[in-house]
This record gives C-alpha cells, structure tokens and sequence, in this order.
C-alpha cells in the first residue's frame, strides 16, 4: 500500500509540474499575470506532491502540508478575482 500512496504522490506531482509548464509557457506568450499566478499555484502544489511522497508514513496530517495548499488555493483566488477586477476597470467603448 505504501508504494502505491508513494506512485500516486509522485504522478500527482509529475501532472501539476506539467501544468505548471502551461501555465508558465502562457504567461511567458501573454504577460497577463492570471497565467503566473496559476503557474506559482501549481508549481507549489507540485513541490508539496513531492514533499509528501519523500515524507514517512502518517505525516501527511500535519499541519506544514496543508499550508502551501492552503496557500496555492488562494493564489487561484486572487488570479481570478484580479482578473475580474482588472477586466471590469476597462469601460466599454462607445460606438462612434
């Protein structure tokens, strides 16, 4: 069981680091900062992956892996709210 819960850690790592590298590869194409922050959100969550599968058994309750989750969701929250804000700060042009 053990080294299925250490596969399984190492997989979810591996996918949020590809994702990461989207995400990454957009910002680097737009410069719109909704891509960046997404990108430092999963590649935190990628590096909390890696460190939960490196961890002994039974750490996984302990307070230090839920904080960089904590803080990779909340990453996700304020990139959309700061799109949304940014994207209602623009008036609509009036037709000429």
């Amino acid at each position: 069981m053990m080294q299925l819960n250490a596969l399984l850690a190492g997989a979810t790592a591996a996918v949020t680091l590809v994702a990461a590298l989207i995400f990454l590869r957009f910002w680097r194409s737009a410069h719109d900062r909704f891509f960046l922050f997404f990108a430092i959100s999963f590649a935190l969550e990628a590096a909390n992956r890696i460190l939960l599968g490196l961890s002994v058994a039974g750490a996984e309750d302990s307070p230090a892996f839920y904080l960089p989750r904590l803080c990779a969701y909340v990453l996700i929250l304020v990139a959309i709210i700061d799109k949304n804000r940014r994207r209602g700060e623009r008036a609509p042009r009036e037709p000429e």
